[in-house]
């Protein structure tokens, strides 16, 4: 057979993606698995975004859309941007992409060279260091520890900038640990960031509306209009309004950038698809009561999640402002045995033990860059998390 790309060396199938595997496995054996495993929303579509991809289609807008977007979405992009952020792009410094993931692997490509650095901060969402890799680029890890809330202080950026770093990625709120920065937090990065004038910088903003009173999301750009021309701003559709099948990301930008990045999209997937460019207007021109009212019953969960791990015996979990992620660390447990008798190394050991003995799926710290810790989704209904958390318990409970 002819060899595979030595490039596959440098990406790893994802933890989340591991553990969902074996969670349906477990679930097929007819165990019955709670898994908290996937970051997206369990609430449906908005119906008049699901309405405007039908009418779309009836209409016969089904051929190949622009590479960068459709102009309406990119204009609809420019209102969201200016009435959410503040931000005033043109329409041709904005792009729209498969999904945020897209449009962080066209920036990487159409700006890393070989040896070139992205600064990430841990724990961290696993595509940034990844998507480094498959660009050439090297990526630089900078600790976020717990007793600081997990969050970027500035004076670790400053120190794991070189004049090889070609990015820094920002991502607050974050996946895993749901920390979030205020304006003032966000004004010390920002500072830094305006001492290195050859450094890029990614915000990546997909949870932005994620957060919970009385915390208020501010974005690099808005903050700091002097990064503006350097700044890459970027969201999507997937978390606010429950859009994550349908692949929709976008982004602003300085202009030169974003041309390299459209070339770069024009190489590999071409346009998004027409239908979820007319659901992706309507639910970003549409009412944004319903994003609000949803917030709130995560802020519920999340309370709930963090009071009942916070009772198992081992664990120690941290309130998050935003994101619908508890990060818990699980360093009580290591060095123990499980009731079956699994030795408790690590936090891989305990994820995979707590999915096998208790049937509830997590991701094990390890897979985002900072150990030991799980992370768990609690975007699902409360009788379930509710559930999931009881046997969460009665395994730390079992723990000898």
């Amino acid at each position: 057979m002819p060899a595979l790309a030595q490039r596959l060396e440098q990406v790893k199938l994802s933890g989340s993606t591991r553990m969902s595997i074996r969670a349906r496995e477990l679930r097929e054996a007819g165990h019955k698995v709670i898994s908290l495993t996937v970051g997206e929303p369990d609430f449906a579509t908005p119906a008049h975004a699901v309405e405007a991809a039908h009418q779309a289609a009836l209409a016969g807008r089904t051929k190949y859309p622009p590479n960068d977007g459709w102009p309406e979405l990119k204009a609809a992009v420019q209102r969201k941007f200016r009435r959410d952020n503040g931000l005033d792009y043109a329409l041709d410094e904005i792009m729209i992409g498969n999904g945020g993931k897209q449009v962080i692997l066209d920036a990487m490509l159409a700006s890393v060279d070989p040896g070139d650095e992205v600064v990430v901060h841990t724990p961290f969402w696993t595509a940034y260091a990844d998507i480094a890799k498959l660009a050439g680029g090297t990526p630089v890890f900078v600790a976020c520890p717990q007793n600081n809330g997990f969050k970027l202080r500035p004076e670790d950026l400053d120190a794991a900038i070189t004049p090889r770093t070609k990015w820094v990625v920002l991502n607050f709120p974050n996946n895993p640990s749901g920390a979030a920065l205020t304006r003032d937090e966000l004004r010390a990065l920002t500072d830094v960031l305006l001492k290195h004038p050859h450094v890029w910088i990614m915000a990546d903003d997909m949870y932005e509306h994620v957060v919970y009173p009385p915390f208020e999301f501010s974005t690099v750009a808005q903050v700091e209009p002097g990064l503006r021309d350097r700044t890459l701003t970027v969201n999507g559709a997937s978390k606010t309004y429950a859009m994550t099948g349908w692949r929709v990301g976008f982004c602003g930008g300085p202009k030169p950038l974003i041309k390299a990045m459209v070339n770069m999209q024009s190489q590999t997937t071409n346009g998004i698809a027409t239908v979820a460019q007319a659901a992706a207007i309507a639910a970003l021109d549409g009412p944004q009561d319903g994003v609000r009212e949803r917030m709130e019953g995560y802020r519920a969960r999340r309370d709930m999640v963090v009071a009942m791990l916070n009772e198992a015996p081992g664990l120690q979990c941290h309130r998050p402002d935003g994101a619908f992620y508890v990060y818990p660390s699980v360093a009580g447990l290591l060095g123990r045995h499980s009731a079956s008798g699994t030795r408790l190394e690590t936090d891989e050991d305990v994820a995979m033990a707590i999915l096998e003995e208790v049937h509830v799926g997590t991701v094990a710290g390890t897979a985002y860059g900072m150990s030991p810790y799980i992370r768990l989704s609690y975007a699902t209904d409360d009788a379930t998390l509710r559930e999931a958390c009881t046997r969460i318990q009665a395994f730390c409970r079992g723990v000898v």
